[in-house]
């Protein structure tokens, strides 16, 4: 049985599950369907690369090893240290690779890639602790966010990309009447792929955020470097150790995908970048390095860059259940998501409820209770907040009384019982009037919130819309209990392509996107140019190209 016929089944559900666009997890997310003795060993294999040379790539000539990522929250040195090649060696094998790779048939590509997720999913602990202790994700989200999600969310552009890739004949025989005589011809159709593809990591989400695109890529038959960030390297290096480890083993040159590292102080990405080798390019981050690589000529290029996310506050039915919902949003991975909210639009006039309305300095009130109602339980806080990854988004949020608006609540130190060091912090809420512009049309990355005091729903609206399209937006939220104004919202954000998501309560958040349902980004406005997973995130990879010969 070859590796298509193997994992078809598999495929072809994922494939349905896209065109339904209903619930699917091809690889589950609670921990217990891995084995009791899972977690255990996962934990072994992390321990087992600290203070070590990562050697599990297979990838020769090295020119030098080294690392620089630091747990936040132990705030030690995890000691490891990474391979470290020649760019332009790193090119010379990819293009190598291609040679082959692109020759290899869709279906055959889409068997070897579903194996070598299954190849990482035998890592998928050992992942965990790495993204937990590079990142600052509690031990759960990193071992969903991480595992099984960003699992699924490779499997996704496979299906997609297999679909794509077969939607049109590979040969026939055109016949034109002529009246006593017709014309012949042969017509055959290949996609062909366009070459190498850059995937620039991030440091707050390693694997979820590359390996879209990765798989995006290999599905269309072109080669892979990935360029995690120094500060983020573990949690990929083991993904990309497995499915190297199960290219190999397979038929495949393993160079097909590689590891690309730098450090801090010898950064490597515009060597890549500007290397006219280099076809494609993904990238997740900061919006002025993404504008830059936007910028760069004769690439295709897929973004995800900030955004300024809004909620919009007009009328509920439960406010103590929406605000909890919201606090929690706030505070999950202390507000580092690229999907939570900063901005909370509020009437002046505050919010209908169903048996009474709350004025707006009782809805900023019930904010302020839910944050601390995370903050101050200790069976909830630390494990919510997590740790802040980097030192600036900390300081960020600790000097939020700086930047001109009230403070109503301050962020204050989360103490985590197992980790004395971790650098965790609540969310700092502020208050501001609709004018103050200058500090709500911007990213404030990191836990931070802002009330801002509208005139009307109308006057919500059209600021969020203004945001979304100025700056763009990753998620609205919109709570209101009235259908013309749900249907108005709806309307208005989505001339900004911006999804929205309304009346959120209990376990489901906003931040929150579901692979082979939701579509991450749209890439319709100034938050990202690309879309997980829409078809042209893996159609513009390749090109289709129609030969023809004439027939005796």
């Amino acid at each position: 049985m070859n590796l298509y016929e193997k994992h078809k089944a598999l495929i072809e559900r994922a494939q349905q599950a896209i065109s339904e666009r209903i619930f699917y997890a091809a690889y589950p997310e609670h921990p217990k369907a891995y084995g009791d003795d899972a977690p255990k060993a996962g934990e072994e294999e992390y321990k087992n690369f600290l203070n070590t040379n990562f050697i599990g790539l297979l990838q020769d000539d090295a020119k030098e090893f080294a690392g620089e990522e630091v747990s936040p929250f132990t705030m030690n040195a995890l000691g490891i240290k990474y391979p470290v090649y020649d760019s332009a060696e790193v090119i010379e094998k990819s293009k190598v690779a291609f040679k082959s790779w692109k020759k290899i048939a869709p279906q055959e590509r889409a068997g070897a890639l579903v194996d070598t997720l299954e190849e990482i999913k035998k890592h998928f602990f050992a992942i965990a602790h790495a993204t937990m202790h590079t990142t600052g994700q509690s031990y759960m989200m990193s071992f969903q966010a991480s595992g099984p999600h960003s699992a699924d969310r490779a499997l996704e552009p496979i299906a997609l990309g297999l679909a794509e890739l077969t939607r049109f004949p590979e040969n026939i025989i055109w016949e034109k009447p002529m009246g006593k005589f017709s014309v012949k011809l042969e017509k055959t159709y290949s996609p062909v792929a366009k070459g190498i593809g850059l995937v620039i990591g991030c440091s707050t989400f390693p694997v979820w955020n590359t390996l879209p695109g990765v798989y995006a890529n290999l599905i269309a038959g072109n080669t892979v470097i990935i360029k995690p960030h120094p500060k983020a390297v573990l949690p990929i290096a083991i993904a990309v150790a497995a499915m190297q480890k199960s290219l190999k083993e397979n038929g495949y040159d393993p160079s097909v995908v590689q590891l690309a590292c730098d450090t801090s102080e010898k950064l490597i990405t515009k060597k890549f970048t500007e290397s006219p080798d280099i076809a494609l390019i993904d990238y997740t981050g900061s919006t002025a390095f993404g504008d830059y690589v936007e910028s760069i000529p004769n690439k295709t290029v897929f973004t995800e860059k900030a955004g300024v996310n809004s909620v919009i506050l007009d009328s509920v039915n439960d406010l103590d259940a929406v605000m909890q919902n919201l606090a929690f949003s706030v505070s999950l991975y202390s507000g580092q998501m690229c999907t939570a909210p900063q901005n909370f639009f509020i009437p002046s006039s505050g919010v209908k409820g169903k048996d009474k309305n709350y004025s707006y300095e009782e809805v900023v009130t019930k904010l302020k209770e839910s944050i601390l109602g995370i903050t101050t339980n200790p069976k909830m806080g630390a494990g919510v907040f997590g740790s802040v990854q980097n030192d600036l988004t900390l300081q960020r949020a600790q000097n939020a009384n700086a930047i001109g608006a009230s403070v109503v609540l301050e962020t204050t130190a989360v103490k985590n019982e197992e980790f004395n060091s971790a650098r965790a912090t609540s969310p700092v809420l502020l208050e501001v009037q609709s004018d103050a512009h200058h500090i709500f049309e911007r990213e404030l990355f990191g836990p931070i919130a802002i009330a801002i005091k509208t005139k009307d729903t109308a006057e919500s609206v059209k600021l969020a819309k203004e945001m979304a399209r100025k700056h763009g937006a990753l998620t609205c939220a919109a709570y209101t209990t009235d259908t013309a104004t749900e249907q108005m919202i709806a309307e208005e954000m989505q001339q900004t392509f911006t999804p929205v998501t309304f009346n959120l309560t209990g376990p489901i958040w906003v931040n929150q996107h579901a692979a082979f349902s939701d579509f991450h980004v749209t890439g319709g406005n100034p938050a990202g140019n690309a879309s997980f997973t829409n078809p042209e995130f893996v159609t513009r990879r390749f090109v289709w190209v129609g030969n023809r010969k004439m027939m005796a």
